[in-house]
């Protein structure tokens, strides 16, 4: 799938949880145990919607994987709506509209989903049909959770690690990726090369918060970064985000911030054949598993090889896993249907067929053991590492809140005025964040 800036989803999530709220909270609260029978129907018939924000080719490979769950149940007819973003599917919902299963492209939105209720609890159906634990990944489980239910399961997940230019790093006498943060800011700085009048002309690392997918969401598995703790933000009280925080400081610095925010004004789009990686601008980079799918379209003679990113370096215990989150599914609470809806979910998220067949022609990594570890899997030597990061037991995600993306975006802002030299210092500025966000929190937590 093509991934989602957060200033999109930010701007989305903002306008979803302020339409969820006028929907009413008090709601369902994301359940709804009494509409699930004592056992699976054995044959389903009916009309289902689904709405999802596919477009273009993506979506005609998701209505390949429709078409599959229509052939397995001749007697269902299953309405597809393409191009739906949250914010419409926000107002579907809460209009009482026609729609029953959504697919949204990250979690990003999910606590407002279940929060709302607009997302029903499909805990009694998993349960039921006894699916979760022995199906599907722990990791992508758990970021489909919201306040202890499981109002969406994962249907595909992005994982993150390095990219890296095996012909520039050969160039400057590497024959191996960087494994800590010590080993990655020293070949940044030996691969970085500049041109007559002191400009950079090949940067080995772009350190700068806010260069493509540097976010704070991203990074913090790096040194092993918390978010929360009971049910606040806490940030500031984990040493973790300080010794990470400095080190990107000490490789801007030692960089020079001027000179890189000149050099990243001129890169690339993400999206485009000029992205800075697959020009060779930049020699190594933090990336989803996308990006494979990317460079064999846009720039299939590149030489480049992937790998787990570094770790902090008293974090290196970790290494070999990642970040993830990805896309999601789930019933609305309007669904007329609950059974066939949960049908098409279920199928959707754990049908090994169609998962193989999503990761083959999106480029994504499946969230089922049965679909990651499939022979039927054809993709690119690069992707592998994903997969294997997908399996790690250090794999990582952020705890869903009813504030969305609220709080990573305002880490964010914090960070890129760090790094820039503003701020009253990191402590303080820590506890500010701490602060912005828990503020955020306790207006969402009033009464709706």
């Amino acid at each position: 799938m093509r991934h989602h800036h957060r200033s999109l989803v930010a701007a989305t999530a903002a306008a979803t949880i302020a339409a969820l709220a006028l929907a009413g909270c008090s709601g369902d609260a994301g359940g709804s145990g009494s509409d699930v029978g004592s056992a699976a129907p054995d044959h389903l018939s009916g009309t289902v919607s689904l709405w999802h924000y596919f477009t273009d080719r993506e979506a005609k490979v998701v209505q390949s994987v429709v078409d599959g769950f229509e052939k397995a149940n001749p007697d269902v007819k299953v309405k597809v709506h393409t191009g739906q973003e949250d914010d419409k599917i926000t107002k579907v919902i809460a209009s009482g509209g026609d729609l029953d299963v959504a697919i949204s492209s990250g979690t990003d939105n999910l606590g407002a989903f279940c929060s709302s209720g607009s997302f029903i609890d499909m805990g009694p159906y998993i349960k039921r049909d006894d699916i979760a634990k022995a199906q599907i990944l722990s990791v992508p489980l758990d970021y489909t959770k919201f306040d202890g239910k499981q109002c969406a399961l994962p249907m595909m997940s992005d994982v993150y690690g390095l990219y890296f230019n095996t012909d520039l790093l050969k160039a400057a006498g590497y024959d191996s990726p960087p494994k800590t943060l010590s080993e990655l800011a020293d070949m940044a700085v030996k691969l970085t090369t500049y041109n007559d009048d002191g400009s950079i002309k090949t940067l080995g690392f772009d350190p700068l918060m806010g260069f493509y997918e540097n976010q704070s969401a991203q990074w913090s598995f790096i040194t092993g970064a918390s978010w929360m703790k009971d049910g606040k933000s806490a940030i500031a009280d984990d040493p973790a985000w300080k010794e990470l925080m400095t080190w990107q400081k000490g490789l801007v610095d030692k960089i020079g911030y001027d000179k890189l925010k000149a050099f990243t004004a001129g890169l690339g789009d993400e999206w485009s054949a000029d992205q800075a990686f697959e020009t060779g601008q930049v020699a190594m980079m933090l990336d989803g598993e996308w990006r494979v799918a990317f460079i064999s379209d846009q720039k299939p003679d590149l030489n480049y090889a992937t790998a787990p990113f570094p770790t902090g370096d008293n974090n290196t215990d970790s290494y070999g896993g990642g970040y993830t989150s990805g896309t999601i599914v789930g019933i609305s609470k309007n669904s007329k249907n609950k059974e066939l809806a949960w049908a098409l979910v279920k199928y959707l998220t754990t049908n090994t067929s169609a998962l193989v067949t999503l990761a083959n022609e999106l480029n994504n990594v499946p969230t089922t053991k049965a679909a990651l570890t499939s022979p039927d899997l054809k993709l690119p030597s690069q992707f592998q590492t994903f997969l294997d990061i997908a399996k790690s037991s250090h794999v990582v995600s952020l705890p869903n809140t009813v504030i969305g993306s609220a709080n990573q975006t305002t880490m964010d802002t914090y960070w890129q005025s760090y790094q820039a030299g503003g701020g009253s210092g990191l402590d303080a500025g820590l506890k500010k964040v701490d602060e912005d966000i828990n503020n955020a929190l306790s207006l969402s937590e009033g009464p709706s």
